[in-house]
């Protein structure tokens, strides 16, 4: 197996030439990074049916022996930046919070994870506009990565329910409104060319979110906490 490298936001740094002492698992590691992130910059200048396989080698300055020995083709090198690069920020997302406050973990998140495109604007037109266009396999592993996206909002809803007893059971309807409200809403920015702006829209995101997991009296109460919504 392959090991994981994150994709980093320089050029492809070539490897020594001639001979040198890196042993074959770095030699791997480094083709693999620089094929990953030629893809990604391709598929966000050109759109993922535009690139080909030749272009990413040209691109990464790797040859065409060294990517199929890596990948099986162009859609699995593309799933393996779509994954390892979401993956990443779900993992940061789902990492535990400093705070015993439910509505505070919630801001902090979903500022961490507009933040997060915003400062990838590559990888956010990769992955919310062209990801699609892979077809039903790179769908599929969207949706994975969606249903651990929305087991975070069903365990913030579980959690609010712990310090506020009141609230009514959350509906199994609300986790999936959740992730489908805030993925479009970052698409629709994303495709409108407005992804530096993603950061502006927590005030308003973190609003509605309070109010959906727990009801309009929390949101209003907290709504000094996270700024005024214009609705």
């Amino acid at each position: 197996m392959s090991p994981k490298v994150k994709v980093q936001p320089a050029g492809p740094e070539r490897l020594p030439r001639g001979r040198h002492k890196l042993s074959p698992q770095v030699v791997r590691a480094s083709q693999r990074e620089r094929l990953l992130r030629a893809m990604l910059d391709l598929v966000a200048e050109r759109g993922y049916e535009a690139t080909t396989v030749p272009d990413v080698v040209a691109r990464a300055r790797v040859s065409r022996n060294a990517f199929y020995a890596l990948f099986a083709d162009k859609l699995d090198c593309f799933l393996s930046l779509c994954d390892e690069e979401a993956g990443d920020m779900l993992d940061e997302l789902l990492h535990p919070r400093d705070t015993d406050d439910w509505v505070q973990a919630l801001r902090a998140g979903a500022e961490l994870y507009l933040r997060w495109w915003q400062e990838r604007p590559a990888f956010s037109r990769t992955y919310f506009v062209e990801l699609p266009a892979a077809g039903p396999r790179a769908i599929e592993q969207r949706d994975r990565q969606y249903a651990r996206f929305r087991r975070m909002f069903e365990l913030l809803g579980a959690w609010a329910r712990e310090q506020q007893p009141e609230l009514p059971a959350l509906s199994p309807l609300v986790p999936r409104m959740l992730v489908v409200a805030t993925t479009e809403l970052v698409a629709e920015e994303v495709r409108r060319g407005q992804t530096g702006q993603l950061a502006e829209l927590a005030d308003e995101l973190v609003f509605l979110m309070v109010g959906l997991l727990a009801d309009d009296a929390t949101a209003t109460l907290r709504r000094p906490e996270f700024g005024q919504p214009h609705l």
